[in-house]
C-alpha cells in the first residue's frame, strides 16, 4: 500500500514513518524541514523524501502524480505556539492552506482517505475533564484556530466532494525524537534536555496543572487504525490520550526517582491561556477503532530516563 506522509521528518511523522515502513508499506514523505522545533529531522533509508511546502500546489501535486499514495497522512504544520502567536499570519497559511491544498490533491487523485493530526488544544478553557468530542470548541490562539479550521474543512471535503477523512485530536505526546529545544517544548523533552545539561528542572506556575500524556508510539498506532478502518469516517474526530493525566510536579518526581535522587526545580511564571486540566476521553476511539493506550509513562520515563 502507498503511503504519503507529510511532516515526515519531525517528531509524531518520523516514528509513524518508521511504523509503515515496518508494516510493510511504500512511504513517500513531503517535509520541507522548516520546523525549529527540533534538534535533528530525521529519516528512513525505506521512504522517499521531497523537499516541498505543503501549501506550493504545483509540486505536491507532482507528487502525488509520481507515487499515487492511497492513504495521505497529513501532519505538517506550524505546530510551536509560541511561534503562532507571533506570527498569526504564517501559521494560518501552512496549517490552513496547507490542509487545503492537501484535501485538494487527496480528492483530485482518488486518494482513499486522509487522516489529519489535529490537536486538544481546541477544547481551551471551556471544557471541564475529562474533554470529549462534542465539547465547545474554544480556540485560544492561531494555531488551535488553524487545527480547527482543518477539522472543519476535512468534513466538508467529506460532506461535498465524499473524500474520506478522519482528524485525530492529540494530547500531550512525548516518547522517541521528542522536542527538546526551547522554553515552550513539551514538559517531558524539557526535563530531558535539563537533565542532559545538569540543570534544575523549570516548573511553570505551582506545577499543580495536569496534563493527558500518550506515547508517540500509541498516537502512530491510533492514526493508522483511522486509516485503516473499514468503516466510512467521513470527517469523524477522534481524542488521542491515555486517559490518564499526571500533575508537572508529578513528572518532576518521576524523573527524580529515575535518577534516585531529588533534583532541583525552579518555578517560573504561569502562562496566560493555558487550560489547567486536560484529560482526555477515549472512549470513541477506543469503540470505533478497537485502539487504546499501550505504553505507560512511569515506566517510560523509568526506561529512559534513568541514564546518568
Amino acid at each position: 500500500m502507498n503511503a504519503l506522509v507529510t511532516g515526515g521528518c519531525g517528531f509524531v511523522g518520523s516514528n509513524l514513518v518508521d511504523m509503515l515502513v515496518e508494516q510493510g508499506h511504500s512511504v513517500t514523505v513531503i517535509d520541507n524541514l522548516s520546523s525549529n522545533a527540533h534538534d535533528q529531522f530525521y529519516y528512513n533509508d525505506h521512504a522517499t523524501y521531497y523537499d516541498y511546502s505543503v501549501i506550493d500546489y504545483v509540486m505536491c501535486s507532482q507528487v502525488f502524480e509520481r507515487n499515487q499514495p492511497y492513504l495521505v497522512f497529513h501532519l505538517a504544520a506550524e505546530a510551536r505556539i509560541q511561534n503562532c502567536i507571533e506570527d498569526p499570519s504564517l501559521c494560518i497559511e501552512t496549517n490552513v492552506m496547507g490542509t487545503q491544498t492537501m484535501l485538494e490533491l487527496c480528492k483530485k487523485h482518488d486518494v482513499r482517505r486522509m487522516v489529519f493530526m489535529s490537536t486538544s488544544a481546541i477544547y481551551g478553557l471551556a471544557n471541564t475533564a475529562p474533554q470529549i468530542e462534542t465539547g465547545i470548541p474554544d480556540c485560544l490562539n492561531s494555531y488551535s484556530l488553524s487545527k480547527f479550521f482543518g477539522e472543519n474543512l476535512c468534513r466538508m471535503y467529506s460532506k461535498m466532494y465524499g473524500l474520506d477523512t478522519v482528524c485525530f485530536r492529540g494530547f500531550n505526546i512525548f516518547g522517541n525524537r521528542q522536542p527538546k529545544k526551547g522554553t515552550y517544548a513539551p514538559v517531558i523533552g524539557v526535563f530531558s534536555r535539563q537533565i542532559d545539561d545538569d540543570k534544575s528542572l523549570t516548573i511553570v506556575g505551582d506545577g499543580e496543572q495536569r496534563r493527558d500524556f500518550i506515547h508517540v508510539s500509541d498516537v502512530c498506532r491510533g492514526l493508522i487504525a483511522g486509516a485503516k478502518s473499514n468503516n466510512p469516517q467521513l470527517g469523524e474526530i477522534y481524542n488521542i490520550g491515555s486517559g490518564t493525566n499526571y500533575s508537572v510536579n508529578d513528572i518532576a518526581d518521576m524523573v527524580s526517582r529515575a535518577r534516585a535522587h531529588t533534583l532541583a526545580h525552579t518555578h517560573i511564571p504561569s502562562r496566560m491561556g493555558e487550560a489547567r486540566i486536560t484529560l482526555a476521553d477515549i472512549s470513541k476511539i477506543k469503540s470505533s477503532l478497537g485502539w487504546e493506550p499501550h505504553v505507560s509513562l512511569s515506566r517510560w520515563v523509568e526506561s529512559f530516563l534513568t541514564t546518568p
